[in-house]
């Protein structure tokens, strides 16, 4: 009777993880061993302010998940201590908290990641934490719309300035 409730309560686990995996944009993965408390609690304070959650996971029970969704790629990376940071809208985030905590914490170390649906490298991870973040690229995209109309208004105001000067 125990044996059903223990399995029962591990596939539960197994859906929970399965259904994360599905609705991240995207999710990290990393090894922790070497972090103290105090570490691994900034890290999850920073996560969280970025609407990103923060889980240890066995690897068993994510390989399980990683088979029901098709991305076994990341199996090969399920070894040692595992923390999963899945990551809502802003794909750019959970790659950029960590790799930054990384780069200041020698102990936690990249392993892999799925964004969007496709497993990517530890080196495509650091690449893409390198981006701006989403609204970064939008005050960009929108510099770059908003060129064109200010030159323009630009050119008209050098003629105005012009033309009454002549006159």
């Amino acid at each position: 009777m125990a044996n059903a409730k223990v399995i029962q309560s591990k596939q539960e686990a197994v859906d929970v993880v399965t259904t994360k995996l599905r609705e991240s944009v995207t999710t990290v993965i990393a090894d922790y061993r070497g972090l103290n408390v105090a570490q691994i609690t900034e890290l999850r304070k920073q996560l969280r302010e970025a609407g990103i959650e923060m889980t240890v996971l066995k690897n068993s029970l994510l390989r399980r998940a990683t088979a029901a969704t098709e991305l076994t790629e990341l199996d090969s990376v399920l070894v040692g201590p595992t923390v999963v940071a899945f990551g809502g809208e802003d794909a750019v985030a959970p790659a950029k908290i960590l790799n930054d905590f990384a780069k200041k914490n020698d102990a936690l170390k990249l392993k892999g990641a799925v964004v969007e649906g496709k497993v990517v490298s530890v080196e495509q991870i650091k690449a893409l934490a390198e981006l701006p973040s989403r609204d970064g690229l939008l005050s960009m995209l929108l510099s770059v719309l908003q060129a064109p109309v200010r030159n323009f208004a630009l050119a008209v105001k050098a003629v105005a300035d012009k033309e009454e000067q002549s006159a």
